[in-house]
């Protein structure tokens, strides 16, 4: 297994006056950072401020692009095409490649946000949606998807696509026996014990082994793990998962440094 991680986080989510997050504390605590791009969260100037934070701390930076859904944080579902979600995501990573374009950077990766991420689990036809806008804008660009399901299939879509795919992991999250994860509405489905949170993600990179909500262990591959760090004790939860990665003498990078 890889002796290399990337943690990611998803940041620049104020608004105009209204601030979200600690960005500030989580970027340089990541080595990826999912910048909202002004559909679900933030703004020209969020965005601005997000991607210098990230480049003073040699963090890489990627679209977060979501639903036109502002009021709702991009977390409601849409009946939308698969021609409008090309188009949102391509106007998106348009947006911020431009203001990552004037601070000298270039976009690591492309992470769905929100609903749009919650759809293309259930709809893979999505996933395609989003690789096609992707490869037509910038086929270097990385696609951030959920681990544990048909992973062989989404691998062969970006090949079809021509663009690279890494698989995230959700560290705080239960899984279940299929590679599903849990429902929030179900109880145990949030961890909460830092240590437990630690432990789960060692384990993974170490044996590409995840213990299930039933006890049953199942293989699953990650290339990148999510954090979250909106709240002071999700940041104690990630400076522990760093102490334990570093401890584990595993490397924290970017995972356009390692992903072939």
């Amino acid at each position: 297994m890889s002796t290399r991680i990337d943690l990611n986080s998803d940041v620049g989510e104020s608004f105009g006056a209204y601030k979200i997050g600690l960005d500030e504390e989580v970027v340089p605590l990541i080595s990826s950072a999912n910048v909202a791009c002004g559909f679900h969260a933030g703004d020209p100037s969020v965005m601005r401020r997000t991607i210098a934070l990230a480049a003073a701390g040699k963090v890489a930076v990627g679209a977060h692009p979501g639903l036109p859904d502002l009021m709702g944080f991009g977390r409601r579902t849409m009946d939308v095409s698969l021609q409008e979600i090309k188009d949102y995501v391509t106007y998106q990573i348009g947006a911020l490649s431009a203001v990552a374009a004037a601070q000298k950077l270039v976009l690591q990766h492309v992470k769905p946000h929100g609903a749009l991420y919650n759809m293309a689990v259930k709809r893979p036809e999505i996933w395609e949606a989003v690789a096609q806008a992707m490869a037509a804008v910038d086929p270097n660009l990385i696609l951030f998807a959920l681990a544990g399901l048909d992973q062989t299939g989404l691998k062969y879509m970006g090949d079809r696509h021509g663009i690279r795919v890494a698989f995230e992991f959700f560290g705080d999250r239960a899984y279940n026996s299929d590679g599903s994860l849990v429902s929030r509405k179900l109880p145990g489905a949030v961890i909460h014990d830092k240590d437990q949170v630690a432990e789960k993600i060692i384990q993974l990179i170490k044996t590409g082994t995840v213990t299930c909500i039933d006890g049953s262990e199942i293989a699953l591959k990650a290339d990148t793990i999510c954090v979250h760090g909106d709240n002071p004790s999700a940041l104690d939860l990630i400076r522990n998962i760093r102490r334990a990665l570093n401890f584990a003498g595993i490397e924290i990078a970017p995972v356009g440094d390692f992903l072939k």
